[in-house]
């Protein structure tokens, strides 16, 4: 059994379009937005957000798999780096090998 909705739809829909209202007002951040907004209606942030995902129709899933996509990146991004430093390293010796064939 689902746990009973603590929020009706009208008092979602205010919170909402309060939190778009004072983004564009106040110039501020989201978070600070919807913690402003939450914090007048006593509504915890991460339920406005949750909220405001849902009336702009991003989808749970699709966050998944964005962040699926930003953890390959990641991983990708440190792999390139580890074998840029031991291709600077070899460059660095064989320059180094090279300076000593001239010299003998």
């Amino acid at each position: 059994m689902a746990a009973p909705r603590k929020f009706d739809a009208e008092t979602r829909e205010r919170a909402v379009r309060m939190y778009h209202s004072h983004l564009a007002d106040a110039q501020c951040s989201k978070l600070a937005a919807r913690k402003h907004v939450g914090s007048l209606l006593s509504v915890k942030p991460e339920t406005l957000r949750n909220w405001i995902e849902a009336e702009s129709g991003a989808a749970p899933a699709q966050a998944s798999a964005d962040s699926a996509e930003v953890k390959r990146l990641k991983r990708e991004n440190a792999e390139l780096r580890r074998a840029n430093e031991i291709l600077k390293t070899a460059s660095a010796f064989f320059a180094a090998a090279e300076l000593d064939r001239r010299l003998t």
